[in-house]
């Protein structure tokens, strides 16, 4: 084997990576289903942390949210600051991604560097909707059998 096959499988490149979130993050999904035809890993992290599910949990981009989810992301992934696409989701009170990610399996009250659950990021900064947009997602989670913790 010579040093060209070994680069094949060095895994994403940073620019590849960097177009992945950027994408998510501006709603392009496109980019992304393009990039995952060829195989680049969808729960790829940059160097804070951050997946493309936490870009698009960000900015509230339900189809890219959907589409990521649907191809395997994971929904309880942390960044460095131990957050999660929920907390980004709560924090910016994107309702239907938050339903989404319950839905999902997301974990509601899973803490981050901070001690505080997505709920709490949501009751910070004065979102009390989403206070109920979990309740109302979690109970219909229940109600399709999906564990909630």
């Amino acid at each position: 084997m010579g040093a060209s096959s070994e680069s094949e499988h060095a895994g994403p490149t940073p620019d590849q990576l960097e177009a992945l979130l950027e994408a998510a993050r501006y709603d392009e999904i496109e980019d992304i289903v393009g990039l995952f035809s060829i195989g680049f890993p969808l729960d790829s992290k940059d160097s804070q942390g951050r997946t493309a599910l936490h870009m698009a949990a960000a900015n509230g981009h339900l189809a890219i949210v959907d589409y990521l989810i649907k191809n395997g992301a994971d929904v309880n992934v942390t960044n460095l600051e131990k957050n999660t696409p929920l907390h980004w989701a709560c924090l910016n009170g994107h309702m239907e991604v938050i339903k989404a990610l319950i839905i999902a399996g997301a974990n509601v009250s899973v803490l981050n560097s901070h001690e505080r659950t997505p709920v709490d990021e949501a009751v910070c900064k004065g979102k009390l909707e989403v206070v109920d947009a979990i309740n109302a997602a979690v109970a219909q989670a229940e109600l399709e059998g999906v564990t909630v913790s």
